[in-house]
């Protein structure tokens, strides 16, 4: 099996903790070089010191704030000039919980506005150098909710939604450039969000954090949370050569938890 990525360049977006963080670690084991993006300049730099181990490849950041996509636009537009791009993992963080009907309006644009536009506006900017190379792995971080949707989660569901239907248009149209594009769904992965997400429910309902985390344990068949590196080692394959013929798919990396096909 060929999971050499020697040679390809990965751009991970929110690569300062969690998953991007887990998956830029795993694409640069895999001996691609790594651009980091995130907004805080002094976590890329902490994280590239992480990645630097063999010295053999070259690791480098983008400082950008999805919440200023016309920003984020200039920054990768002028990066991608001088630069190809052959691995591109969308990755953000999701909007905070709660019932759909409580969401306001702003909610929403938001959340279309760090999810789908700037998964929009990255893709335009490194396409053309895929294409070139013949060579193209989008990957999209969304959710289980694709699925089935997530109670509490509403302006979330309907966000990953979009984002699914944009990632499978895409790929119908980039395959034959030998581009794929794919979604990982991940499950409820041990990262900051999910204990924000608890510990928000906990004190909604009048209840511990504890017992929380246990009601979430309870719909999970591997009992357990996700490390986020197991997130990370499927967004890895997806990016190798191994993956070629995988297109269009959202892949479940949830313990199980999903209750449909």
């Amino acid at each position: 099996m060929n999971l050499d990525l020697k040679n390809k360049n990965a751009l991970i977006c929110g690569s300062t903790q969690g998953i991007g963080k887990a998956s830029a670690i795993e694409i640069a084991k895999l001996g691609a070089n790594v651009i980091l993006l995130a907004r805080d300049e002094n976590k890329l730099k902490e994280v590239v010191k992480e990645l630097d181990i063999t010295k053999k490849q070259k690791h480098d950041y983008i400082v950008a704030d999805y919440t200023k996509p016309d920003e984020l636009k200039k920054k990768i537009e002028a990066y991608t000039k001088k630069n190809i791009i052959h691995i591109l993992l969308n990755n953000t963080g999701g909007p905070a919980g709660g019932p759909i009907l409580d969401a306001k309006t702003e909610e929403f644009t938001q959340a279309f506005s760090n999810h789908l536009l700037c998964n929009h506006i990255l893709t335009q900017a490194v396409v053309g150098g895929m294409k070139k190379e013949k060579y193209g792995r989008i990957i999209n971080i969304i959710s289980t909710s694709v699925k089935q949707p997530i109670k509490g989660l509403g302006v979330s569901n309907t966000t990953r939604w979009a984002v699914a239907s944009w990632a499978k248009t895409l790929a119908g149209e980039l395959g034959q450039f030998g581009i794929t594009v794919n979604n990982i769904l991940p499950g409820a992965t041990n990262t900051e969000r999910l204990h924000t997400l608890i510990d928000a429910r906990a004190k909604k309902s009048g209840t511990s954090a504890k017992e929380e985390e246990h009601e979430w344990l309870k719909e999970i068949p591997a009992g357990r949370f996700a490390d986020a590196s197991e997130i990370a080692n499927a967004v890895a394959f997806l990016a190798s050569p191994a993956a070629s013929y995988i297109n269009g798919i959202n892949l479940p990396v949830d313990g199980g938890r999903t209750g449909s096909l």
